[in-house]
C-alpha cells in the first residue's frame, strides 16, 4: 500500500481495511447490549485450558494473522524491509478500531510474542535475526516467549543465574526459567543469562534468542490455583545458541531487559482484565439488579469507584501507547498502567464479592456466580506478572516523581554492631 513512497492516507486505508474485514470476518451487532445470563460468562484469569484445545485454539488465530498479514494488515507500522507495511501509527489505530467491531479470533497467545519478543528483536538483534524472525513472528508462523523469572530471581531479576557459556560461535546454556506463559506453544524464546559472574550482577548479563524445539530444551507445565496451567517451567542443558542470536552487545543484557520489560508493561497494562465488557457500567448494572442490589448505596459506590478508576487508567494507557506508536520509546510511566490494571481487578473482584456472597464459593451452575472464583483466584498472580506491585510502585516513584531510592543496605557490618551503633547515636 505504500510501495510506491506515497503514503496511503488514513480515510482511504480505512476503506480498504473495511473491504478486508467484510470478506473475512462478520460484523458485531451495532449496538451491544448486555443481558444478563446470555453468552459467555468467563471472567477467568489464567484459566484452566485443555492444552491440546489451547494449540487447537492457536492454530485459528494465526490463520487470522497470516489472512491479516497477507493482505497488509498484519504489520501496520512496521518497516517494509520485514515484512511491514511501512505506515503510520494512525494506520495502525484506524485499522485497530475497525477490527474490534468485527468478531475475530483471540490474539492471545500472540501477546508475548508481539507485544514483548518482537520490539526487542527490532531494536537489539543482528539484521540476521531480524531478517529471519520478525515476519515469521508478525505474520503468525513462528510464536515467541519470555525467559526472565527463575525460581530464586523474580522481582530481582539481575540475580539470574542461567548461564551461558562461549564456545566458539556458539553459547551454551544451562539453567532453569519459571513462569513462562505460552512456552509449550512458542517457536523461539527470548532469553537472559549470566556471561559473566565476575562482574556486577546487573552488568553480567547478556541477551539472547533460542530455539523452543533445540536439543535439551525442556518445558514443564506449572499448575495454578486457579486450575490452569498457562505458566510453565523451562530447563536448559547444554543448549547450543549460535552468537548471531545474541541480542545486543555480550555483557550488556540489562539494556536488552528493559526494553523488554517496559514494552511488557505496556502490553500487560493495556489488557482487558479477564474478560469482553468486564468493567462495563452494563454489565455491573446488571449484575446488581439481578442479584437485587441495585439499590444497596455502599454496592453502587464501590462499582461507580472501580467503573471511574478503570475509565481513567484506560485513557492514561492510551496517552502511553500512542506515544509508542508515534516512534517514542516505552518508559517508566508504563509501570502505572501495569499497576493501575491489577489494582482495578483487585478491586472489580471483591465487589463482585460483595454482590454474590456465598454464590462465589459453591459451583452450584448459576451464571455469572462461581465464575468469578477463578478470577478472584488468578488476580494474585497478575499482581506478580510483569513485575510485582511493589516493584511497580518503586519505579513510579524513583523514575516517574523523582523520589530518593531506598538506603542501601549494608552487607560488610554485622546486624549486632548497627543495631549498637544505632542505640549510641
Amino acid at each position: 500500500m505504500s510501495g510506491s513512497g506515497d503514503v496511503i492516507s488514513v480515510e482511504d486505508f480505512r476503506t480498504e481495511a473495511i473491504a478486508f474485514l467484510d470478506d473475512h470476518a462478520t460484523p458485531k451487532p451495532a449496538v451491544q447490549v448486555f443481558e444478563w445470563g446470555r453468552g459467555s460468562d468467563d471472567v477467568a484469569v489464567f484459566d484452566e485450558k485443555d492444552r491440546e484445545a489451547e494449540a487447537a485454539e492457536a492454530e485459528v488465530s494465526k490463520e487470522w494473522r497470516r489472512s491479516r498479514f497477507d493482505n497488509g494488515f498484519g504489520w501496520i507500522s512496521g518497516p517494509e524491509k520485514f515484512g511491514g507495511a511501512g505506515l503510520t501509527a494512525a494506520h495502525a489505530r484506524a485499522y485497530d478500531s475497525l477490527e474490534s467491531g468485527y468478531d475475530t479470533p483471540n490474539m492471545g497467545v500472540f501477546a508475548i510474542s508481539l507485544g514483548m519478543v518482537a520490539p526487542t528483536i527490532l531494536a537489539h538483534a543482528t539484521p540476521e535475526v531480524q531478517d529471519l524472525y520478525l515476519r515469521d513472528l508478525y505474520r503468525g508462523d513462528r510464536v515467541g516467549c519470555q525467559l526472565f523469572s527463575e525460581p530464586g530471581s523474580g522481582s530481582d531479576l539481575a540475580s539470574l543465574q542461567t548461564r551461558a557459556e562461549r564456545d566458539g560461535d556458539e553459547w551454551i546454556l544451562n539453567g532453569q526459567k519459571v513462569w513462562t506463559s505460552a512456552a509449550h506453544l512458542s517457536d523461539i524464546g527470548e532469553i537472559i543469562c549470566r556471561t559473566d559472574p565476575d562482574l556486577p550482577k546487573h552488568k553480567g548479563l547478556t541477551g539472547f534468542v533460542v530455539d523452543m524445539g533445540a536439543p535439551g530444551v525442556e518445558i514443564r507445565p506449572l499448575r495454578q490455583m486457579t486450575g490452569g496451567s498457562a505458566f510453565n517451567e523451562v530447563f536448559f542443558t547444554d543448549v547450543r545458541v549460535p552468537d548471531s542470536h545474541r541480542l545486543g552487545d555480550v555483557n550488556q543484557g540489562w539494556t536488552v531487559a528493559l526494553t523488554t520489560l517496559m514494552n511488557e508493561r505496556a502490553s500487560i497494562g493495556a489488557g482487558g482484565g479477564g474478560g469482553s465488557g468486564l468493567f462495563t457500567p452494563a454489565r455491573m448494572h446488571a449484575m446488581l439488579e439481578h442479584f437485587g442490589r441495585d439499590d444497596d448505596p455502599v454496592i453502587r459506590d464501590e462499582a461507580a469507584r472501580v467503573f471511574i478508576s478503570s475509565m481513567v487508567a484506560k485513557w492514561n494507557n492510551q496517552r502511553a501507547l500512542d506515544k509508542i506508536k508515534a516512534g517514542g520509546l516505552p518508559g517508566p510511566e508504563l509501570s502505572t498502567a501495569k499497576l493501575s490494571l491489577t489494582q482495578n481487578m483487585q478491586a472489580y473482584t471483591e465487589w463482585a464479592a460483595h454482590v454474590l456472597g456465598p454464590r462465589l464459593t459453591a459451583d452450584t451452575g448459576e451464571w455469572g456466580t462461581f465464575a468469578f472464583a477463578k478470577m478472584l483466584c488468578g488476580v494474585p498472580g497478575m499482581r506478580v506478572a510483569g513485575g510485582t506491585d511493589e516493584i511497580m510502585r518503586n519505579i513510579v516513584a524513583e523514575r516517574v516523581l523523582g523520589l530518593p531510592k531506598d538506603p542501601g543496605v549494608d552487607s560488610t557490618t554485622p546486624f549486632r554492631e548497627l543495631k549498637v551503633g544505632t542505640q549510641r547515636d
